[in-house]
């Protein structure tokens, strides 16, 4: 009786927040068909193990621009478009760290120099380092104790934080601005301990910056391990560092994002779904964002084989470059302008392929509350907040204009282990938290195709 009476209130509920039970039916049938049939591990493996990492620019990303096109085709997409992207390109090449003790030996580090840095041009540069663990110990710094010495910015990873996006945020200024507040206080080279939450020894990439009329030195970052290492180095003892690196800047040229839809039955109203091609240029780009482009066409390919009859369209866009210059979300924002296309939601998956957590929302407070009361349709599947208010770095050109954004939120705690390191690779990925994901953006879109 009282599991009858639960149902009972449970429906009523439903029905009073724009649900009903056939909802609930048809949220369960996307899940079976993607947990079951679900092509998206399998096509994840193709991509990082045949394509591997794609930087923008690199030759890599260019294959990955044609695997992508035909997947969406063979996900049963209407129309399969490229959106030409003119994006930076940036390149590593050979790049080596080394520190010098009071015993004069040179000892090599473990180390990455940051995306966007120039190097040092195939040269050694040298100097003594200094250490700061904050950014306003370094900004109490006369410009005479900086001259010529490499800067150390030692700041950790806060532990504190449950939520690890919090802490990666916490942490970031020091990766993309210690070139530059190295620069003007005439530095030689900024040392980044890198924003990672684990203890190990693995450095990790990810964007820098310079400002403009500040001098562009270079920037490298090295693990938790090494940092600790170094630490306690130079509480002792005066240490040298000498890198050499032939990383830089080599111009613009012309690339695409990869764009795919379904035709609306009902108008041409769009629902936009993605995630960004390109990543880093270690590792294998299998969490970020390999696994955002797999749950992207594996939505499109699920509506197509359930023959679901969407009312608007449903797009799927593989941005180009979201890791060092977001053009292609700023060149989809500019074109949607261009048409005045109409965009009724927008919704990114770039924070890994572990289990879905929940959506975070940002819109406003009606759109908010509309889809926070279709909450309890997604307990069944492990997602249950919709409290966070951010949306996908592509999409901030679409949320500019408006249009209600979102991003789907994965469980973080693994994910910044090994974010922007040669670690990301086909390996840490689950299956099934994999085609979980793919199935809550599913059963977002297809509540907000029906109910918008």
């Amino acid at each position: 009786m009282k599991k009858i009476l639960g149902t009972s209130l449970l429906l009523v509920g439903m029905a009073a927040f724009g649900q009903s039970k056939e909802d609930s039916i048809q949220f369960r049938k996307i899940s079976t068909e993607i947990l079951n049939n679900g092509k998206g591990y399998t096509e994840l493996r193709e991509l990082t193990k045949n394509i591997g990492h794609r930087l923008s620019g690199s030759e890599a990303y260019e294959k990955s621009v044609k695997w992508a096109e035909q997947k969406l085709r063979d996900a049963g997409a209407d129309k399969v478009w490229l959106q030409e992207v003119m994006i930076p390109v940036w390149e590593r090449g050979k790049e080596s760290l080394h520190i010098q003790a009071a015993n004069g030996k040179w000892k090599s580090l473990k180390m990455l120099s940051l995306g966007n840095s120039e190097g040092t041009g195939g040269k050694d540069v040298s100097g003594e380092i200094i250490m700061v663990k904050s950014m306003e110990e370094y900004d109490k710094l006369p410009a005479e104790k900086v001259k010529d010495k490499i800067v150390f910015f030692n700041y950790p990873f806060s532990q504190s934080f449950v939520e690890t996006f919090k802490a990666y945020g916490d942490a970031a200024k020091y990766r993309t601005t210690a070139a530059s507040l190295t620069a003007k206080k005439g530095g030689k080279f900024a040392i980044v301990r890198s924003l990672s939450s684990a203890f190990d020894d693995v450095p990790h990439t990810g964007a820098m910056r310079y400002e403009d009329k500040v001098s562009k030195i270079p920037a490298v970052a090295i693990g938790s391990t090494t940092a600790d290492e170094l630490e306690a180095l130079l509480k002792s003892q005066k240490i040298s560092a000498k890198l050499n690196s032939n990383c830089g800047m080599k111009g613009e040229k012309l690339s695409h994002s990869v764009i795919g839809e379904i035709t609306g039955k009902k108008d041409q109203s769009v629902i936009v779904v993605g995630g960004h091609l390109d990543s880093w240029d270690v590792g294998e780009g299998a969490h970020d964002d390999g696994a955002g482009i797999v749950q992207s066409i594996e939505v499109l390919r699920t509506f197509k084989k359930m023959g679901i009859q969407n009312n608007h369209i449903i797009r799927v866009v593989c941005f180009a470059n979201e890791e060092n210059g977001v053009k292609g979300g700023i060149q989809y924002g500019k074109t949607v302008k261009e048409k005045n296309e109409k965009h009724l939601f927008a919704i990114e998956t770039d924070a890994g392929g572990f289990a879905p957590r929940g959506i975070a929302l940002d819109m406003d407070n009606v759109k908010r509350n509309q889809i926070k009361g279709w909450s309890n349709l997604f307990l069944p599947y492990g997602v249950y907040n919709f409290e966070e208010r951010f949306s996908g770095t592509d999409l901030y050109p679409l949320h500019d204009m408006g249009i209600p954004a979102a991003e789907l939120m994965p469980d973080s705690q693994r994910y910044f282990d090994i974010h922007h390191t040669e670690e990301d690779t086909f390996e840490k990925v689950n299956r099934r938290e994999l085609l979980l994901g793919a199935t809550a953006l599913t059963q977002i879109i297809y509540m907000i195709d029906k109910n918008w």
